[in-house]
């Protein structure tokens, strides 16, 4: 790995997975577990940081819904579709969802602002929402550090395959979200 990236990464990993997260980062979160694997950052601390940049950004999520809920979505019609099944979800699955909808593509993002419209609790919402970052945390970290330990055992000397491994898994990070852009503009009403 280049000198400049590595400082980089050494530098400033822990900000980028922390505003990353906040913004919605699975794959900064596997890349910063693959980092922690490849030794340039502690996996406790990945966790950490994944775990405070999700939790403060659904928090954050809630409380809008909570104050500007109805308001936001009489402006943006488009999300009605969204807010109804979420709504749906939430009436048969409240508990395994509001730990769950990280792990849940289409739902992950309006969740927090949907349950913040609802009548569910804001003590209630912020304790699953922490028990589900924190198994958000835990397993993306995990399967980036995995994915790095794969490469390194079938590769053999996986430090000389740095970039690569970093550029590939931000590739393929990139064109999930370019997808999913791209589909969510073609189906009006999808949420991310």
């Amino acid at each position: 790995m280049p000198e400049s990236l590595r400082a980089l990464i050494d530098s400033y990993g822990y900000a980028v997975l922390f505003i990353g997260t906040l913004l919605e980062g699975e794959t900064v979160l596997v890349l910063g577990g693959a980092a922690a694997r490849l030794g340039h950052l502690k996996l406790e601390w990945v966790i950490a940081c994944a775990f405070a940049g999700s939790l403060l950004g659904d928090q954050l999520w809630f409380w809008v819904g909570r104050r500007y809920g109805p308001r936001l979505l009489a402006r943006r019609p488009a999300w009605t579709p969204g807010v109804e099944r979420v709504h749906a979800l939430l009436a048969r699955f409240e508990i395994p969802l509001l730990v769950g909808f990280r792990f849940v593509y289409g739902i992950r993002n309006l969740t927090p602002f949907v349950v913040g419209m609802s009548p569910i609790g804001a003590v209630k919402f912020a304790t699953l929402n922490a028990f589900g970052a924190l198994l958000w945390a835990v397993a993306g970290a995990g399967l980036g550090f995995a994915l790095a330990h794969a490469v390194d055992a079938l590769l053999g000397h996986i430090k000389r395959f740095e970039l690569q491994l970093f550029a590939a898994i931000a590739f393929v990070g990139f064109g999930l979200w370019l997808y999913r852009a791209m589909r969510q503009r073609r189906l009006p009403g999808r949420s991310r």
